[in-house]
């Protein structure tokens, strides 16, 4: 397990150069834009457009912050997503245009390469003593807003707003939580 803080997540600018955007992890390590397995990273969505494409990608969303907007989805009827909605999964190599709701957003956007992983985002609301299974081979805990202490397998660590645990050898497993935090996990598996 690796606790990836806040302050060393990556920054950087969108693939079509629009906002910015915050790499929490990838893989492999080193990838570029264009060659990562999977990635999971945060940004602002700050103006009405179009979502960069990636090619053979797909794609989960989830409202952090703000009021929300309006996904018009290639072959889909348009999906307003705000915080209290389900994270929404689409591929990410058609378009989408998105319109905001009164305001900029932040987004948690979770992407892997289709044919050979798949991925699902679930939302996590801990007030206590939780137990979260771990399904997948690879799991990532992203602690929004709050606070949490943690614990599997005899190691032990706090998440803050921002902090994030990745677990490479999850399968089967689950993690106990202690706090008051909302938090996000993201499970990765090979196909």
């Amino acid at each position: 397990m690796r606790i990836l803080r806040a302050g060393d997540h990556k920054r950087m600018p969108w693939k079509n150069g629009k906002g910015e955007t915050v790499e929490i992890a990838v893989f492999p390590p080193s990838a570029s834009i264009d060659g990562f397995d999977w990635r999971i990273s945060m940004a602002t969505v700050a103006e009405d457009g179009p979502f960069s494409i990636f090619p053979g990608i797909d794609r989960t969303l989830a409202v952090l912050e703000g009021n929300g907007m309006v996904l018009a989805i290639d072959g889909r009827a348009p999906a307003l997503l705000t915080t209290q909605s389900a994270p929404l999964s689409f591929p990410a190599d058609i378009p989408v245009t998105a319109t905001l709701d009164h305001g900029a957003i932040t987004d948690l956007n979770v992407m892997t390469r289709r044919g050979g992983l798949s991925h699902s985002l679930t939302r996590v609301e801990i007030d206590g003593a939780t137990r979260v299974p771990l399904p997948s081979p690879t799991c990532l805990l992203l602690c929004h807003r709050g606070a949490a202490s943690f614990r599997r397998n005899g190691e032990t660590g706090m998440l803050r707003d921002g902090d994030a645990l990745l677990i490479e050898d999850a399968t089967a497993t689950a993690l106990e939580i202690d706090g008051e935090a909302i938090a996000y996990l993201v499970a990765i598996a090979t196909d």
